[in-house]
């Protein structure tokens, strides 16, 4: 497409969506290699400028974005450097995001990246992880965690419990009257995942109201090729209210549209933009889609060519048949010319096809193609692929396998099973089976059964080998082993002296150590294996609570009806666990709920806490006087449950330490940016700002058209509003205020936010929806 024309493409219209749709990016993939290492982000560098100049609304890719479940820094840079180019900028965003955005977004700030007052997005990306950035390791995060703190990626599509697999959609529509709901669900090993929809544990929630007027789409990162019995995703699993499902994981490009017969719905596989194997399936010319989605549910896909692709060019060639003498198939030097030739042919094919693909471009700048020839030696000698491949440095960029060898399996007189099912005589069928269900850890524990290993636990080491190999965790097997030599040595240093000093009951009581680790390994495997989190995961996901399962809230004010004199409950907090409370407050915590309101009624308790970033005010300086210009807000005005005067209300800060001032929600000066989502949507509008869930239980309806339906935006998000009515406008922030950010968010009545989707509430048997009704419920 010509310059002239991409500047004659409109963006969109009020009544069309258009989304630009990719999976399978694998950035820094062979980034170390001279030739091939910037591949992947040239394909990327192309997905995006294509992204910018048919504006579309947004970009959604289906997982992999990265190559390795650890990027480097020089991968991360690159990527970020990307994406603040390309996806940042002063465009409108057109869309409104309507659904619950903590029920999407589980990180600390909860909320799309286009609607942040601190940034200004104009591209936004969509992404869920697939199997090589999988979130792991301590923290259990993953690469796509860090773009969506820095603000770049909206990372969804994580379940929290692989054994019971909840996926409520992204609810977006326009003016126009489209709207579009976009499931998402990151990569989980596919036997596991299988055995879970089998079970009816993956659950896909719908609108309830007119949910048959959104178009469905689902994103998803699995095997679609059977690759064993349990091994893949069957896409009669899939319910029949989906329009559209985009297929991750697979690398061969089939976008071009495919309806299924049973369901209805289309399927598109776009593939991935860079080869990360010399196989058939990357042969095909990489594409990525243009999906364009109109009211009434019509839609159309364009597929766009990558021009920026390294070509790539495979063939067959049987020696035998080369009518080659019996010296002659043993003459290295005249076989080593027969695949010559070969070669050179299949690089003037490659040639061909990208001038014919590239006309404008001149034939000097012709990339050094991909070359991959199959060999069958079957009764000739081979080759030294590496030394072969020394010839074509200048016009090949993989030298070291251009060449693969390979002969068929002799025939047998007792190989009859094969004659009866007219298999032949290569390689079995059900192999790539076998080897898909080893594991790592499974040839490293069947090796140790066989040693006697005296303080490490034999399983203990093929899990440190699995994360070192699958994960590249570098450290793993080191930790294993400083961990089980402290363990050994902590248990020790608590015996008696006649086992210290006797070197059979010292070796005893290493072996009890050491079995009663494997034990432990054995239980959190088994964990693992059933529930997909470790405990240190589970611990970590659930939440602020202490060791008696009550709730902690780690930045709570004291209650304020404690007598005045009465003596203060004892805290059971080391000076270092204060500390650790500032720091984690300061991050992001979970706050309790205030004091239900007489607005609420008795059915709030169970409403679940709100996810605040909470800035802690400085402390004040010593010999610091109050000012008396000033008059303080009392706490009874900060909070409905605390009364006036009361003596835990902490001091204000000085106007010389004060956080930063909340911004004046003035339209001269502030950046219009789309409207938040309308109607009861119940958005949280900034990442520092959030809506209370128990705030207005009388909130209007969420189909309502009124303009009271609308979101009132906040002081923080005010100023990305294009209009913001005088009773609503932010108050400007007044120099030497001793109101702090807490308090103002405290007086703020904002509306509720509703429940949005259909079966989100467990002891609802009408509204959960399993996969067994889902034909039944979309008839309805």
């Amino acid at each position: 497409m010509s310059l002239d024309e991409e500047e004659e493409i409109e963006a969109p219209a009020a009544n069309c969506f258009r989304i630009l749709i990719a999976t399978d990016n694998h950035l820094g993939y062979l980034e170390k290699d001279p030739i091939r290492g910037n591949d992947s982000f040239e394909a990327f560098h192309e997905i995006l400028t294509i992204a910018r100049d048919r504006k579309v609304d947004f970009i959604l890719l289906g997982g992999d974005l990265f190559h390795d479940n650890k990027p480097s820094r020089k991968c991360m840079h690159k990527t970020m450097t990307m994406l603040r180019q390309f996806c940042m900028g002063d465009k409108e965003c057109q869309f409104d995001f309507v659904s619950a955005q903590d029920e999407t977004f589980k990180d600390a700030f909860a909320t799309v990246n286009y609607q942040d007052p601190n940034y200004n997005v104009s591209i936004p990306i969509f992404s869920i992880h697939g199997n090589h950035d999988d979130p792991s390791g301590d923290g259990d995060l993953c690469a796509l965690d860090l773009l969506s703190a820095a603000g770049l990626v909206n990372y969804f599509g994580r379940a929290e419990a692989v054994d019971d697999v909840r996926i409520s959609p992204m609810l977006l529509k326009k003016d126009g009257g489209v709207k579009v709901a976009v499931y998402g669900m990151g990569n989980i090993r596919d036997e596991r995942l299988y055995r879970t929809f089998v079970g009816k544990k993956v659950r896909m929630f719908r609108p309830k109201e007119d949910k048959d007027d959104w178009f469905n789409i689902f994103v998803l990162h699995q095997n679609r090729v059977k690759r064993g019995p349990t091994n893949y995703v069957p896409e009669s699993f899939l319910p029949d209210f989906l329009h559209l499902v985009i297929w991750g994981h697979e690398h061969d490009c089939m976008i071009d549209l495919e309806q299924n017969d049973e369901k209805g719905f289309f399927i598109t596989q776009p593939g991935s933009s860079v080869a990360t194997s010399l196989s058939e399936g990357e042969m095909i010319p990489k594409h990525i889609g243009i999906l364009e989605i109109y009211p009434d549910k019509q839609f159309k896909l364009e597929k766009v060519g990558l021009q920026a692709v390294r070509p790539f060019v495979m063939d067959d060639i049987v020696l035998a048949d080369c009518k080659l003498t019996g010296r002659q198939r043993m003459d290295e030097k005249r076989v080593d010319e027969i695949l010559a030739d070969k070669v050179e042919e299949m690089i003037e094919t490659a040639r061909n096809i990208w001038l014919e693909a590239h006309p404008d471009i001149d034939e000097d700048d012709f990339p050094r193609p991909l070359i991959r020839l199959r060999v069958d030696y079957s009764n000739f000698m081979t080759l030294n692929p590496q030394r072969f491949g020394q010839r074509f440095v200048d016009k090949v960029a993989n030298v070291k396998d251009i060449l693969h060898f390979h002969r068929k399996r002799q025939a047998t007189t007792g190989d009859k099973k094969g004659k009866d099912k007219g298999i032949g005589f290569d390689m079995p069928l059900n192999l790539p089976e076998k080897l898909d269900k080893f594991q790592v850890q499974d040839l490293v524990d069947e090796f140790l059964s066989a040693q006697n290993l005296e303080i490490l636990p034999e399983n203990g080491i093929g899990e440190a080998v699995r994360l070192f190999v699958e994960k590249e965790d570098k450290e793993a097997i080191s930790d294993f082993v400083q961990d089980s030599l402290k363990r050994t040595q902590l248990s020790l240093s608590k015996a008696t002296a006649d086992v210290i000093f006797d070197e059979s009951n010292l070796m005893k009581q290493i072996t009890k150590e050491k079995e009663e680790a494997s034990a432990e390994i054995t239980i959190e495997r088994t964990r693992v294996f059933e529930t997909g989190k470790s405990s240190r995961q589970a611990k970590a996901s659930s939440g602020d609570e202490d060791e008696d399962g009550s709730d902690v809230s780690m930045d709570e004010p004291e209650p304020t009806n404690r007598k005045r004199g009465a003596a203060k409950k004892p805290v059971a907090k080391t000076a270092a666990k204060k500390r650790v409370t500032a720091t984690r407050a300061s991050v992001g915590t979970k706050r309790k709920k205030p004091f239900d309101s007489d607005d609420d009624d008795a059915s709030d308790d169970g409403v679940d806490n709100d996810f605040v970033i909470n800035s802690p005010p400085p402390l004040p300086p010593r010999n610091f006087t109050i000012p008396t210009s000033k008059p303080l807000i009392p706490l009874s005005k900060r909070s409905t449950s605390s009364p006036a005067g009361s003596s835990a209300a902490p001091p204000p800060p000085p106007p010389a330490q004060s956080s930063r001032p909340i911004a004046s929600a003035s339209p001269s000066t502030a950046r219009p940016k789309a409207t938040p989502a309308a109607s009861g949507s119940g958005l949280r509008q900034s990442t520092l700002n959030f809506d209370s869930q128990a705030a207005n239980k009388s909130a209007p309806s969420a189909t309502s058209n009124s303009s009271t339906n609308l979101a009132k935006p906040n002081p923080v998000t005010a100023k990305r509003t294009t209009a913001t009515k005088p009773a609503e406008a932010a108050t400007p922030a007044v120099r030497g205020s001793t109101t702090s950010r807490a308090s103002t968010i405290a007086a703020k009545k904002v509306a509720g936010r509703p429940t949005v989707f259909a079966g989100d509430s467990d002891d609802d048997d009408d509204e959960s929806t399993t996969f067994a009704q889902f034909g039944k419920r979309a008839k309805r």
